[in-house]
């Protein structure tokens, strides 16, 4: 199941006795896990009922043993058990001496007769699909994936977060975020919690508070950039690039924020090609408001044809470098813009 289908099944009373939480996504984990042991220790005395454990570190007996404790002045006890990933390993098996069975299928036994007073949670970033608690788990129906958000799916996360803290968010700002913050879950909630307490309670979070609190580059130099550049004006490229760019940050967000710039003229550009009038284009790629559409209407065209695809996969393979290469992040920046004033032959 999903970490929301899991978490409406928590909201409905729906508690299973065993939960297998696995996936990278950090914060979706942690929201499951905090959800069921929210629910599970509810009306009772948390601290005479809740059991932490990490596998590695914990004998699998103990933990068998601690479920069969009888819940004291509650419903139910929880016992959580992390990093189960430890004992995914050949090597934790062995060094299980003496034991029947490995740990992971121990749990996977129990887990077919569990104890319906106790609400035991397993956690790990991966598991071997092939180990009989995870086949158990998919069968059974008690795994939830936390598996990493796609990209795609990211402003949609952006815009439900941003609702659940009580703000509204235009979704070509939400696309904005996703593109200079993310993939991290985790960092993109700490920069939601920023632009909230920025904005203030019930205030819309716009362009202007993402460049104020996550770029660092506000947006009209970015489009200066990309104004520059489509003229083919590599010196003012480069004299702008000084002025904006943070040797502390790599220039990421600098190059998100060009990325997503990109996008929004390559929605516009396709809208309009496919005879949407300029109000309607506008919708489509998310472009607010109506003086905002024209001025990107205007600067589409200096662009010859296909050249705004090309110049997206050049941020493309930058953003990678300057996550992956060694070289200075000024220099592969600079290679960036050069690359981009360059004539199509």
């Amino acid at each position: 199941m999903t970490p929301d289908q899991a978490l409406e099944k928590v909201e409905r009373g729906d508690l299973l006795p065993v939960w297998l939480i696995v996936g990278e996504e950090r914060l979706l984990r942690d929201q499951v896990v905090a959800a069921i042991t929210r629910a599970a220790l509810a009306g009772g005395l948390p601290d005479f009922n809740h059991d932490k454990f990490t596998a590695g570190e914990t004998d699998v007996d103990k933990i068998i043993g601690a479920t069969k404790t009888v819940p004291m002045m509650a419903k139910k006890r929880v016992v959580f058990v992390r990093g189960l990933e430890r004992w995914d390993t050949s090597a934790a098996e062995s060094s299980e001496e003496g034991k029947s069975l490995p740990p992971l299928d121990r749990l996977a036994e129990y887990a077919k007769a569990p104890i319906d007073s106790t609400c035991v949670i397993l956690v790990a970033q991966k598991l071997d699909g092939r180990r009989k608690l995870v086949a158990a788990a998919k069968k059974q129906g008690f795994v939830v994936d936390c598996a990493q958000v796609e990209g795609r799916k990211l402003p949609g996360w952006i815009r439900d977060r941003a609702k659940h803290k009580g703000h509204a968010i235009e979704p070509d700002v939400a696309e904005l975020i996703a593109e200079i913050a993310g993939p991290d879950l985790s960092y993109l909630d700490d920069v939601l919690e920023r632009l909230s307490l920025y904005v203030g309670k019930g205030a819309p979070i716009t362009e202007d508070a993402v460049a104020v609190n996550v770029t660092r580059v506000r947006l009209a130099d970015t489009w200066k950039l990309v104004d520059a550049a489509s003229t083919k004006d590599l010196g003012r490229v480069l004299a702008l690039f000084a002025d904006v760019y943070d040797p502390r940050d790599r220039g990421l967000p600098l190059v998100g924020a060009i990325a997503w710039s990109l996008r929004q003229l390559l929605k516009l550009q396709a809208a309009l090609g496919n005879g949407a009038s300029l109000d309607e284009a506008a919708r489509r790629a998310g472009i607010y408001p109506a003086f905002r559409a024209r001025e990107h209407a205007q600067k589409l065209k200096a662009f010859r044809p296909r050249e705004l695809e090309r110049w997206l996969v050049v941020v493309q393979e930058t953003d990678f470098a300057l996550k992956s290469s060694r070289r200075p992040a000024d220099a592969i920046l600079e290679e960036m813009f050069t690359r981009l004033c360059k004539r199509a032959a």
